[in-house]
């Protein structure tokens, strides 16, 4: 029986208590933790909120949820409330429960102990807390990159359930990171030993990777990872915002984050990756590198997913996940693709 939905804004309110607990038990991809969504919300136009379930106090389900505004609107959020107060919303605004940084996996987590009837009550709870919250001004909820079960759980009647994209995965069925390559096309295990050999003859390349990097300035990576979604373009549906630096300096350090980076001899950020560790997905990241005319390298995207996958079969997880597009190249390199699922609710029937 549930017995609390609780509605936190990270910019103002405390931890929820038991959600660290919750984290940790369940080994939650590092994204979720509370420090990371304040740093988040901080600088967001779309702040994320957390809604926290309760089941005799003890936490069995969260949601992270942005609050998106149409886009005539200024760039950043209406300032925070004083602390369990919602902030003031003016004109019409819709919910995604989504977790933006991590592409392909829903923002929904739930105790693996719940069966489907109390997952579909606690996504019927959770919307009808933002319907009280928003009242008339809510014109729906949106639910991104659900798999096809929890489409199941979230879809019904009146909702749109659409198969939206895939995610690229690689299965570890690998002994040694030499299975991999063997399974690959001569064409492509040409190509790669070939760039291989070119970088490891470069005297002015530096390439540096491992958890809770220290040396890096959050700063100069997020300059980079921002520049490099910008100049890509910006899909028409894309309700993220750029990440600071000071996120990056909490989110670098981190045990659970895995970071890879390519400097010239000067000390010039060439190229960074970022990589979610977790026993069973393995996330690979962010991903942004100057172009050659700047001064960037070739083969630093093929070179990490060699170094990916040797974590990978080390670590010994489950599976690699690396996001979306492009799925030809990341076929090429043994990754198969799992559909990804969206859920439209319209106003009339949140919470029903």
């Amino acid at each position: 029986m549930i017995s609390e939905v609780l509605v936190v804004d990270p910019r103002v309110d405390p931890e929820p208590p038991g959600w660290r607990e919750f984290h940790r038990r369940w080994r939650l991809h590092a994204v979720w933790d509370y420090e990371l969504l304040r740093l988040e919300a901080w600088t967001a136009r779309n702040p994320p909120v957390l809604i926290v379930i309760r089941d005799s106090g003890k936490v069995v389900a969260g949601l992270s949820v942005l609050v998106c505004r149409p886009w005539r609107e200024p760039r950043y959020a209406p300032a925070p409330r004083r602390q369990g107060r919602w902030p003031t919303i003016r004109g019409p605004v819709w919910a995604e429960v989504y977790q933006p940084w991590l592409s392909g996996f829903p923002g929904i987590v739930f105790d693996p102990g719940l069966d489907t009837a109390v997952r579909e009550e606690v996504v019927r709870l959770a919307e009808r807390e933002l319907v009280r919250r928003f009242g008339f001004a809510l014109l729906g909820v949106l639910y991104r990159a659900l798999d096809r079960e929890l489409a199941g759980i979230v879809g019904g009647r009146r909702r749109l359930t659409r198969e939206v994209d895939s995610v690229s995965v690689l299965a570890n069925v690998f002994s040694s990171p030499d299975d991999w390559f063997a399974a690959l096309s001569k064409s492509r295990r040409s190509s790669l030993r070939r760039q291989r050999k070119e970088l490891e003859s470069s005297t002015d390349l530096l390439i540096h990777g491992g958890a809770g990097r220290r040396d890096l300035d959050g700063a100069q990576v997020a300059r980079l990872i921002n520049r490099h979604r910008a100049e890509r373009g910006k899909a028409p549906l894309d309700t993220r915002s750029p990440l600071s630096g000071a996120y990056f300096e909490t989110f670098l350090r981190r045990p659970d984050v895995h970071t890879l980076t390519y400097h010239d001899d000067e000390g010039r950020l060439l190229a960074v990756n970022t990589m979610l560790d977790h026993p069973d997905s393995v996330i690979k990241q962010h991903w942004a590198a100057l172009s050659e005319a700047e001064g960037g390298r070739k083969h630093l995207f093929f070179d990490s997913y060699q170094r990916a996958v040797r974590h990978l079969v080390s670590r010994g997880a489950g599976e690699l996940s690396a996001g979306r597009q492009p799925h030809e190249v990341k076929r090429s390199l043994g990754f198969g693709t799992r559909p990804i699922f969206g859920v439209a609710v319209p106003r009339p029937v949140v919470g029903r």
